[in-house]
This record gives structure tokens, sequence and C-alpha cells, in this order.
């Protein structure tokens, strides 16, 4: 597969180093079978995905939200799924975690739901709780690690 990506501090050579080839965001979504998001919330990047990118993803292009929902402007996505603008997506985070019963996206069409798990392997859980046990001795012995 050719990988393409864009991130608003991603470099050309960075990209390179990891097999992929580094584009503008707008190119991500025109060239993308399939485009995946990968970003950290913040106010500079809510709503990041919204009309102009879905629309440019195409019919015969799939989303994929594995991060966060606020990063995809929901309204946005209803429209490009019950429009045909997308040819799917693929969901692990939702703007209300549990999503409710009658929640829209639980009838979108051309969409796949999974309740935000998509982190979850043996790998991860030894790593998650590792971290864990040793966060908590460290406090223990009065010296704690990865603080905020």
């Amino acid at each position: 597969m050719n990988v393409i990506a864009w991130s608003p501090h991603l470099t050309k050579e960075r990209a390179a180093e990891h097999g992929a080839e580094c584009v503008t965001k707008h190119e991500v979504f025109a060239r993308a079978d399939v485009a995946s998001v990968h970003l950290v919330l913040s106010d500079a990047t809510r709503g990041i995905v919204g009309e102009p990118e879905l629309r440019a993803l195409g019919p015969d292009s799939y989303l994929v939200n594995t991060a966060r929902a606020g990063l995809v402007h929901q309204a946005a996505l209803r429209q490009a799924l019950t429009g045909g603008w997308i040819a799917g997506a693929g969901l692990d985070v939702f703007d209300i975690e549990p999503l409710p019963r009658d929640h829209w996206l639980r009838t979108a069409p051309r969409t796949v739901l999974s309740p935000h798990m998509g982190y979850v392997s043996a790998r991860g859980y030894r790593v998650f709780y590792g971290d864990a046990v040793e966060d908590i001795e460290a406090y223990l012995r009065g010296a704690p690690i990865r603080a905020l």
C-alpha cells in the first residue's frame, strides 16, 4: 500500500523515515482510499475533518476515526454518510460514550462501529498495566514518575 500522511508538524523527511509520503491535508482526502485520523483533540484540531475534507474523500473512499470524535465535524459526517459523499466510515470514538441507543450513528448507512476499544491488544495491556504498577510504586516511594 502507498501511505500518504499529513500533520501540521510532519516533515517530508520524518514521513519518509516511516515509508510515507508527506502531502497536504487536502491531498490526503483527495487521494486516499482510506483516510485514518490520528490527532490529539485540541482547540486547533476540533472539527479538522469537515465538509470539504469529506467531499474530497469522495464516494469510493472510507473514513476511519479511532482518535477522538471531536476531530470530525459530526453534522458533516452525518451528511457524508446519508448523502453518499463517502463510501463509509469505521468509527471507534463517539461524541457521547457510551453511544446512546437512539444516536443517529446506530442507523447510519455504510458504517462500522466499535465501542472505543481499537487500542486493545495483549501487548498494549501489558504496557498499560505495567506502567500503572510502576507509577504506583514510584509514588509510594515518594518519587513520582510520568507526573503531569
